[in-house]
């Protein structure tokens, strides 16, 4: 279903870019800021929403060339975590793992406003919008069973035959609304969910190993039940990682004024 979703918002940005070409040509150059929060969704964390989430941050640059159309370049910063203790599933009570992990994100996407919408101007002032692009990211997930948080990326902790690289790629998407609050100031509030395609942001994915150098952070069962071979997650789904917040922006001075070829005006 999510990845249906992906699919149609992509088409719907990449249809509406073409269809707002020629409308209302301006230049518009935006820094901002953004502050939020970030939260998964994988084997620790199945389903809840925002649970476990963290202080985020970031920065970005926008370009508009037209009313509806516009391209973000952005740099983020959050933190993803779970923790089997505080799920409400006997299983995974009994699995008792957990895990934190930095995410260091860099994205490039494109916004399609729902109206029309310029920084400054006394009718186009508010819209929502979707987005949709691609992200490189980079994520080391650890793991604390008493003594301190441990890098698990080189412990194998499943038995595989070599380390999932930390340097991954993810494809960000998303919807919000964004309005100017003055001449040069805009502010957004953002949602926008990331899909990756490893399964190791948690570190867990597959069967728990034969006795070896990382089994005491892979096997924290209770009550010793699980054994070499048995499921210690669920290889069948990827994990997802999220950014959510306000955004400010402060639109750059141009010397451009906005085309009139088509017959607007301003």
């Amino acid at each position: 279903m999510l990845k249906k979703i992906i699919l149609y918002l992509l088409l719907l940005v990449s249809f509406a870019a073409q269809s707002q070409i020629k409308k209302r040509h301006f230049k518009q150059r935006e820094i901002g800021l953004f502050g939020g929060g970030s939260y998964y969704i994988g084997d620790i964390n199945p389903r809840a929403q925002f649970k476990f989430s963290h202080p985020a941050v970031g920065a970005f640059f926008r370009y508009s060339n037209n009313y509806r159309f516009a391209f973000r370049f952005g740099l983020n910063y959050g933190m993803i975590s779970a923790d089997d203790k505080k799920s409400t599933e006997l299983d995974q009570l009994e699995r008792n793992l957990n895990f934190r992990s930095r995410i260091y994100e860099f994205h490039s996407v494109s916004e399609f406003n729902f109206v029309e919408y310029r920084i400054g101007h006394s009718k186009h002032y508010m819209s929502m919008y979707i987005f949709g692009g691609l992200a490189g990211f980079y994520m080391n997930p650890q793991a604390n069973i008493g003594n301190g948080y441990q890098d698990l990326s080189g412990l194998k902790t499943e038995g595989q035959n070599k380390s999932y690289s930390k340097i991954q790629i993810s494809i960000p998407f998303g919807v919000g609304f964004k309005w100017s609050i003055a001449d040069y100031i805009g502010l957004s509030i953002e949602w926008g969910p990331r899909k990756t395609f490893t399964d190791y942001l948690d570190d867990v994915s597959g069967k728990y190993p034969l006795i070896g150098k990382g089994s005491v952070y892979s096997n924290q069962s209770k009550d010793g039940v699980a054994y070499p071979g048995s499921m210690r997650g669920n290889p069948r789904t990827k994990d997802w990682y999220f950014y959510y917040g306000f955004m400010i922006s402060f639109r750059l001075p141009t010397s451009n004024k906005e085309c009139s070829e088509m017959g607007f005006g301003g």
